[in-house]
C-alpha cells in the first residue's frame, strides 16, 4: 500500500479470531492506513458508532452479537450507513450471502482470502475517496 500525505485511510476489523485479526492489521496497516480490531459484535458496533471509519470489514459469526445483525444496525443508522461494509467470513452458502446483503453489506470476502483481493479492496476504496 502507497502511503501519501492525507489522512489516514481508517479502517474497523470485527473479528473474533485474534490470528486473522493480526494478520489483516499487519497486511494493510502501512501509515496510510489504520486498522483498528474488535472481538466481537458488541464492540464493533460501539467502535463503528464512536469513530470515523472508511472500511468496515466484519465477520458473520460473532460473539455477542453476530456480524448480520451489526451489519443491520449501522446500515439503518444515517450517521454509519455510508460507510462500505463487507462481510469477511467462511459462511459462503448463497443464503449467507443473500442475508448479508440484505442486512445492507456492501460486498462479501469469503475466508480464506487473498492478501490481493483484501488490499485491491483498500486501494480501490482509497482512489474513491480521493477522487471524491
Amino acid at each position: 500500500m502507497a502511503g501519501n500525505a492525507q489522512a489516514p485511510f481508517h479502517i474497523l476489523l470485527v473479528e473474533d479470531e485474534p490470528v486473522i485479526r493480526e494478520l489483516v492489521r499487519s497486511m494493510l496497516s502501512d501509515g496510510a492506513v489504520d486498522v483498528v480490531c474488535a472481538a466481537h459484535g458488541l464492540e464493533g458496533l460501539k467502535l463503528a458508532r464512536t469513530q470515523p471509519f472508511h472500511l468496515i470489514l466484519m465477520d458473520v459469526v460473532l460473539p455477542q452479537l453476530d456480524g448480520i445483525s451489526v451489519c443491520r444496525i449501522l446500515k439503518s443508522d444515517p450517521a454509519t450507513a455510508k460507510v462500505p461494509l463487507y462481510m469477511l467470513t467462511a459462511k459462503a452458502k448463497k443464503a449467507d450471502v443473500e442475508s448479508a446483503t440484505q442486512a445492507g453489506a456492501d460486498g462479501y470476502i469469503h475466508k480464506p482470502f487473498r492478501g490481493a483481493e483484501l488490499m485491491d479492496l483498500v486501494e480501490r476504496l482509497r482512489a474513491a475517496r480521493t477522487d471524491a
